[in-house]
């Protein structure tokens, strides 16, 4: 095997591991408050909301030391031991108990953190500046293809049930705890593959992230990077962008919890209810790798530089908010284990209320893809630390998104996304010019970026 083929198929891989971890652990908090809410007549009374809020809360705190873990252990040993925590995270609801389930909650944020950094640089180590773009794209449509098939089965295990009973529960998150163990247990098939650039080609990720048989070495560039991260975090571009990145952390806990349960809590859906929930992940699929392969693969062919994207992202979240908001009662999101007889604007109807779905997933990506693209092109030198950023702004903001979330009605959640998003589609806008600008001045094609 060429070795082309031998980092095509690490990147593969990569992927696939992340498939099954995400089926699993995206199906989790897709259904976890619903099942949360048929156990709180026992002696569990954790909350759903909570758990996440705390997950994102600890993630974001923990991408400040997650390069200096993988540096000293490794970019494969970080990602198997992280999904051995997300497994274990999921097993909780088999049989569950608060304690355990809050305390899994803080291990898995700290995993999430490491994971993800180790992905970033086994993503990197397998691509160069002509492959990274193909990489990234296959990567995201091969991760959100998670979301087809734990909620398929949830779908199709759920049809017809208006509870969840303690034999359906163990079933369904007996599987999800095996699928994910398969997907860590893959990480251990991951070629090692040596970096190849020059020591003057190495950026911030390889200083950050970079082999080397010392130790002390290594947490010498890690504590470094940490600097770095820091001194980028009051730039302007960083300072503007995070307002796109704090939107983008509301979506997230929006479309990954929150819609699900609004959707199983609607009594006026009858025997479909539960089972809608599984079916309403499944379109958030398709729109986050429809706008993944038209944003991310066929970016290169964008003339007009990445503002339209985001503009379209707009636009459609805010139809699909509009139509939530008509659709959806508005104590659907706190609605207790009994569900809500409550009607908005108008019945509701399955079918916007899976439409909207699927509009989440596509403007999620609008937004998520052209971020991608603008931070590694103007931090190509530091991308590292430029993305240790936005996952730290994106996870904290998920973090207060799933804190709100348990004591807000709909109609104000729905208006604090529509107020960030609008400001921070005028940031990114800005940003976005002064780029191009830039680039202009440099005498290079817009349209190449």
């Amino acid at each position: 095997m060429s070795p082309e083929s031998k980092k095509l198929f690490n990147i593969i891989l990569l992927g696939v591991s992340f498939m099954f971890i995400f089926t699993a652990f995206q199906t989790c908090g897709n259904i976890a408050q619903t099942v949360i809410t048929n156990l709180n007549n026992t002696d569990f009374h954790g909350s759903g909301y909570t758990s996440m809020s705390i997950i994102y809360g600890v993630f974001s705190a923990s991408n400040l030391v997650s390069p200096s873990v993988v540096a000293i252990v490794g970019p494969q040993l970080s990602m198997v031991v992280s999904g051995i925590f997300y497994s274990l995270y999921i097993a909780v609801f088999i049989q569950p108990a608060t304690w355990a389930f809050y305390t899994a909650s803080v291990f898995i944020g700290i995993a999430a953190a490491v994971l993800w950094t180790a992905q970033g640089n086994c993503l990197t180590v397998n691509s160069d500046e002509n492959t990274i773009g193909r990489n990234s794209g296959v990567f995201w449509a091969l991760l959100q293809s998670s979301l087809f098939f734990g909620n398929l089965y949830i779908y199709f295990a759920w049809q017809g049930k208006t509870h969840i009973s303690e034999s359906d529960r163990r079933t369904v998150f007996i599987a999800l705890t095996v699928i994910s163990l398969v997907g860590t247990v893959l990480f251990f098939l991951i070629r090692k593959q040596e970096d190849t650039k020059t020591p003057g080609e190495e950026d911030s990720a390889n200083e950050i992230l970079g082999d080397s048989s010392s130790a002390q070495n290594k947490m010498t560039r890690a504590v470094a990077a940490f600097k770095k991260s820091i001194k980028l975090s009051f730039t302007k571009e960083i300072l503007l962008l995070s307002v796109t990145t704090a939107y983008t952390g509301l979506v997230l806990t929006f479309f990954s919890g929150v819609y699900g349960t609004c959707i199983g809590a609607v009594n006026r859906f009858g025997s479909e209810e539960k089972s809608l929930i599984g079916l309403s992940g499944i379109f958030i699929g398709v729109g986050e790798i429809l706008g993944g392969g038209l944003f991310g693969l066929l970016s290169k062919n964008n003339r007009f530089g990445r503002n339209p994207v985001v503009m379209l992202g707009i636009i459609v979240h805010f139809i699909a908010f509009y139509l939530i908001f008509f659709n959806m009662p508005n104590d659907a999101p706190i609605a207790p284990m009994e569900g809500t007889d409550d009607v908005a604007y108008m019945n509701p109807s399955k079918e916007v209320a899976i439409f909207c779905s699927f509009l989440l997933g596509l403007g999620d990506s609008c937004f998520n893809t052209q971020l991608l693209s603008i931070l590694g092109f103007l931090y190509s030198e530091d991308s590292a630390p430029a993305f240790a950023i936005f996952k730290f702004v994106q996870s904290i903001c998920a973090a207060v998104a799933y804190f709100y979330s348990n004591y807000f009605l709909l109609q104000w959640q729905l208006l604090i996304m529509v107020i960030v998003g609008f400001f921070g589609t005028i940031t990114f806008f800005t940003v976005e010019w002064e780029a191009a600008a830039a680039l202009v001045a440099r005498g290079s094609d817009y349209s190449s970026i």
